[in-house]
């Protein structure tokens, strides 16, 4: 039987159905303090490069799952990384939705007919300059994917659930913006889910877990 705490309609409760606004609190660094976080906001750049990723929740019998790619170890940036489908957000793109279906299908295949809509998470920043916007999408189980070996390695599947649980996660020192922050990393057999792609999965978490606990937050 699924938690509640992992059903779509919990999900759809917690997420946003615009992307957040410039003035959003970082949720991705919760527990840091007010002095790091202003020293963090600081060191963004005044003019982020708009980027988009696809978290797809894939509707298995069993429970959702989070589809994840590995990328190419061929690329100059982040080779080899865990990451969700996505790039940056072109001119031609309606939304960050539309971007992030975009770059599903360019890189993995992934039809947009198999994508439900079901919110953003907060907006995460990267230090390579990029404002990302998470789209969450519930994928049915029936798609298929070309993947586009030039950009990702491989493709697979983790339980929602093996997310979620925090015996699975593994706290790290990271040193950002002159502060030394705790991060967490989600280790899955011989993989490794980190960086921002962690953060991401782990603000997703705090958002259900605040839902369940009390009032909803407001990112």
């Amino acid at each position: 039987m699924t938690d509640p705490i992992q059903s779509k309609a919990r999900i759809r409760e917690v997420l946003l159905p615009q992307p957040s606004g410039p003035a959003s609190e970082m949720l991705w660094l919760t527990g840091a303090s007010p002095e790091a976080l202003e020293r963090m906001r600081s060191s963004l750049s005044a003019t982020p490069i708009p980027a988009a990723v696809l978290v797809p929740l894939v509707e298995r019998e069993r429970g959702l799952t989070v589809l994840l790619t590995q990328r190419s170890t061929r690329l100059k940036a982040h080779a080899g990384q865990i990451s969700f489908p996505g790039g940056r957000i072109e001119p031609e793109d309606a939304d960050a939705w539309q971007a992030a279906l975009r770059e599903a299908h360019e890189e993995i295949g992934l039809s947009d007919g198999f994508v439900e809509f079901a919110g953003y998470l907060p907006d995460h920043w990267v230090g390579t300059g990029f404002r990302v916007t998470p789209a969450v999408g519930f994928v049915d189980p029936r798609h298929e994917l070309r993947i586009a070996t030039a950009e990702v390695h491989d493709v697979f599947e983790v339980p929602l659930s093996f997310v979620l649980d925090e015996a699975n996660h593994r706290a790290r020192t990271r040193v950002l913006a002159g502060s030394a922050l705790t991060v967490y990393d989600i280790p899955y057999g011989e993989r490794n889910i980190w960086g921002a792609t962690a953060g991401m999965l782990l603000t997703l978490r705090r958002l259900l877990q605040a839902r369940a606990d009390g009032p909803r937050l407001n990112p």
